[in-house]
C-alpha cells in the first residue's frame, strides 16, 4: 500500500534537516515540493523522482502526491521549516479524503522561528507566537487583531511573511500595531535566507525595525518588555536568576 510523509527539510541547510526527514526522503520513491523547496534538496538525493508546482497550487500539489501513492508508491510531500507550521500537513490532511487508501505520516522539521532564533541568540525562552502578516488566506483585519493581542499580553512576536512587492508596508503597519503596547525601544531583530546562502543578521530597536525593509526570505522577532542585548544578541530571560 502506497504512503505519504509530509516531511519538513527545514529553513535550507541539509545540516539542518532532521536525521529522520533525511532517512524517510532516501527510502521515497517519489519527492513533491514547492519548486523552490525541491532545489534545495535535489543535490543530496540522486537518482530520485521529483515532481514539483508552482506557488498558489497547492491544492494541485498535494491531489498530485496523493494520487501517486494510491497507486502504491512511497512519496514524500516537502515543506520548508516544519510541515505542521504554515506547511502542507494540514492541507494533505484535507485531501485526503479524497484517498482513503493512503497512510500518512508527518514528519516535523525546524521551522524559521527556530532557525533564526538560534542565528540571533536566545530570543524565544520565554513565551512567544508566531503570525504571518500574509493576507492571502487570512483577513488583515484578523492579522490585526492577534498582533494587537500580542502585543498587549507581552509575548515574543515572531513574523512569518512579512514583506512583498504587493504588502512592502505591512511590516510598518504591523510595528506601529505593536507600538500601541510597546516600548519603541524594544530589541528586535531580523534574519534573512536562514541556513542558506547569505544568511544575515541585524538587531535593532521597534523603532528602527518600522523603518526596516525586509523580504519573503527574512523572519522578524519582536521582543518583549523583558528582551535585551547581550554580547550582540537577543536574549529574552525567563526569570531564572530571579528565582
Amino acid at each position: 500500500m502506497g504512503k505519504i510523509y509530509v516531511v519538513g527539510i527545514g529553513p535550507g541547510a541539509y545540516e539542518q534537516m532532521t536525521i529522520r526527514a533525511a532517512k524517510v526522503l532516501q527510502k521515497s520513491d517519489l519527492i513533491v515540493g514547492y519548486t523552490v523547496y525541491v532545489d534545495l534538496v535535489k543535490e543530496h538525493f540522486p537518482g530520485k523522482e521529483f515532481r514539483t508546482t508552482p506557488m498558489t497550487k497547492e491544492v494541485e500539489r498535494c491531489r498530485l502526491a496523493l494520487q501517486e501513492a494510491s497507486y502504491g508508491k512511497q512519496v514524500s510531500m516537502i515543506c520548508s521549516g516544519d510541515a505542521g507550521v504554515y506547511g502542507m500537513a494540514g492541507l494533505v490532511y484535507e485531501c485526503s479524503e479524497e484517498f482513503p487508501e493512503v497512510e500518512i505520516e508527518i514528519v516535523p522539521g525546524v521551522t524559521a522561528a527556530l532557525g533564526g532564533a538560534a542565528v540571533l541568540g536566545a530570543p524565544l525562552i520565554h513565551d512567544f507566537c508566531l503570525i504571518s502578516l500574509s493576507d492571502l488566506l487570512t483577513p488583515w483585519e484578523k492579522i490585526e487583531k492577534r498582533l494587537l493581542a500580542a502585543a498587549e499580553a507581552d509575548f515574543v512576536i515572531c513574523l512569518y511573511n512579512p514583506s512583498s512587492r504587493k504588502r512592502s508596508d505591512y511590516l510598518e503597519k504591523a510595528c506601529r500595531i505593536v507600538k500601541k503596547y510597546q516600548a519603541e525601544e524594544t530589541i528586535c531583530g531580523i534574519v534573512s535566507n536562514i541556513a542558506r546562502e547569505g544568511e544575515q543578521m541585524e538587531l535593532m530597536t521597534l523603532e528602527e525595525l518600522e523603518k526596516t525593509k525586509v523580504d519573503m526570505f527574512t523572519t522578524v522577532f519582536i521582543g518583549n518588555s523583558q528582551t535585551k542585548k547581550i554580547d550582540g544578541k537577543m536574549v529574552t530571560p525567563r526569570g531564572y536568576r530571579n528565582v
